[in-house]
């Protein structure tokens, strides 16, 4: 079905431009199906949409780029199949070569095709869900009859109504999320707001950034690493609870999950508490957790306690500030911003808000001490580097016990004097559907059981939602839903077969959707550059033999690009570079 790479290759000088030559399609046995959108500076700025299929990535020039809210159909114009090595590419496209610009990686992962994706593909209408990380959910494109340019099919990228959709008047995700997902670069001019002035002499001491406090705002991620990397880090407490960050404007306190949903209502106490700090426009960063009777977070009492609609047995621990009292923190050192926080909350008498303190101690104390307590781990934040809204290498987590979410896709009965059911069949995504990775029994108290049982029996349905059905003793005696919950499940290790060993449940999470739960895959520890910012303005760094002086100075605030990154990128790209300078 897969068109040859032969219209791809007729238009590029592979000894001009750094792009990958089209091969023969990938043989590939392809254990998920990826996709890529890279953001292209080219005459017209514009993303390309990239799908695999059949050894090659199917493409779409969208001009607008992705928009979330399902009533805003994006034209998307079919152009030649790429080769799958096409999907890491960035970098720049010499001017006079097809395509010429900067393009950068702007979003990937995988996606899954809800039906036979050869036959939809021809008939002109895919449908399928995205796992990405930015984008996710479900979306399709449909071929219209509208002629394009030349043979150029013309189609309409467009999001499914679902939990993922947001609509255009609240959140664009093209313009929240301007950077790679690869590098944190960023291609394209920003959007003008006056005449540029001239820039006045130099001052000896820089002035306080403001901006205006953004309406939506994502949080900094971290990876996850089987062991702690080099180079200098901080290390502070892995809580057991819902990431949350809080917006003050004027006022008034707004809270949001990572996912952008509104949860003020949910906890008053907590808004109340940061209404009395009486700080000026700020976006705030944390997690609010329950503790226990030793004084340890626990992921349960959280859950019980959202569902009695008890926010006084909830603490709000504080421990980012990226904007604070009307300034711009994004560019400060991690250690200035968490400084300038713990000020900003000594003030406060509420017990409900917490800093979240940093430990002096070895890397390994800090996290031997946690898995004693039974905590859920470390997380790691690289000295002196900037707060970006994506994933990054300079927040990292290691968690002292295997430990994810998994879709809930069926129950069985309970035995003997237990109520509610006796265990969860666990599933995760891949590129062909649910896939089936076990059962837990284990980690429910009798209100757990209780909740859960009435929302599992609202769920029902007849047949599996596992992409493979299980054998006949596996699915004896089970009841399977739709597959639409979310269990957090630790455990003592994956089997060969992709089922976990020794599982117990830790609790529901409410601030995941379903379609976004992978097996999730540890980075080795080696692949985290220990290279990292130090303090600023008395660090150098040495870039093939030249000196880097603020190698940590932040020069793009949209990305947190820093000057030793960008000297390193034009070093890896200064053997096409340097013949046309």
């Amino acid at each position: 079905m897969a068109k040859p790479l032969s219209e791809y290759n007729r238009k590029r000088d592979f000894k001009i431009t750094a792009e990958p030559a089209g091969n023969s399609p990938s043989k590939r046995k392809a254990s998920a199906l990826s996709f890529v959108i890279q953001k292209h500076d080219a005459r017209n700025l514009h993303y390309d949409f990239r799908l695999e299929l059949d050894g090659v990535l199917l493409s779409w020039a969208v001009p607008k780029g992705p928009s979330l809210d399902p009533s805003q159909k994006r034209l998307a114009v079919h152009v030649e199949d790429h080769p799958l090595s096409y999907g890491s590419f960035e970098g720049s496209i010499p001017a006079g070569q097809y395509g010429a610009g900067d393009v950068i990686v702007w979003d990937r992962g995988i996606w899954q095709p809800h039906d036979d994706p050869r036959k939809a593909y021809a008939a002109g209408k895919l449908k399928f869900t995205l796992i990405g990380e930015k984008l996710s959910g479900d979306w399709a494109l449909v071929r219209t009859r509208l002629k394009g340019s030349g043979d150029k099919e013309q189609w309409l990228l467009i999001k499914e109504n679902d939990q993922q959709a947001r609509p255009a008047s609240e959140f664009d995700i093209v313009e929240a999320e301007p950077a790679s997902v690869l590098s944190d670069a960023v291609v394209g001019k920003p959007k003008a707001t006056a005449k540029a002035k001239p820039k006045a002499a130099p001052k000896a001491k820089a002035p306080k950034r403001t901006a205006a406090l953004p309406d939506e705002f994502a949080p900094q991620l971290a990876t996850l690493v089987d062991r702690a990397p080099e180079g200098d880090w901080r290390y502070e407490i892995k809580f057991d609870g819902y990431r949350i960050m809080a917006r003050i404007r004027d006022g008034e306190v707004r809270l949001f999950t990572r996912n952008g949903h509104d949860w003020t209502e949910r906890l008053p106490r907590q808004c109340k508490a940061l209404q009395a700090l009486k700080l000026k426009d700020s976006w705030l960063d944390g997690e609010v957790v329950s503790l226990n009777g030793d004084g340890l977070p626990d992921f349960q009492a959280l859950q019980n306690a959202f569902d009695i609609g008890r926010s006084l047995d909830i603490v709000y621990y504080l421990f980012d500030a990226p904007f604070l009292n009307g300034r711009d923190q994004r560019e400060d050192p991690v250690e200035e911003r968490r400084a300038a926080l713990k000020s900003a909350l000594s003030g406060s008498r509420s017990k409900l808000l917490r800093f979240s303190e940093a430990f002096a101690a070895s890397q390994r104390d800090i996290f031997e001490s946690a898995c004693d307590l039974a905590l859920e781990g470390v997380i790691g934040k690289r000295a002196g580097s900037p707060y970006v809204s994506r994933r990054s290498d300079n927040w990292i987590k290691l968690k002292c016990r295997l430990r994810q979410e998994f879709v809930i896709v069926g129950y069985t009965r309970p035995q003997g004097s237990r109520s509610g059911f006796g265990a969860l069949l666990l599933a995760v995504n891949d590129d062909t559907g649910l896939v089936y990775a076990g059962r837990v029994g284990t980690g429910f108290d009798q209100a757990a059981l209780k909740s859960i049982y009435a929302k599992l029996t609202a769920l029902e349905r007849k047949d599996s939602p596992l992409q493979k059905p299980l054998t006949s003793a596996q699915a004896r005696g089970v009841h399977w839903v739709e597959p639409s919950l979310v269990g957090e499940v630790q455990f003592a290790e994956w089997t060969r077969e992709g089922v976990v060993r020794q599982a117990a449940f830790v609790g529901l999470r409410t601030d995941k959707p379903a379609s976004q739960i992978i097996h999730e895959q540890p980075r080795a520890a080696k692949s985290v550059k220990a290279s990292g910012a130090s303090k600023a303005g008395k660090a150098q760094a040495t870039v093939k033999n030249v000196k880097i002086t603020h190698p940590d100075r932040i020069i793009d605030k949209h990305s947190g690009t820093q000057k030793q990154q960008l000297a390193q990128f034009y070093t890896d790209i200064s053997e096409w570079i340097l013949p046309f300078l």
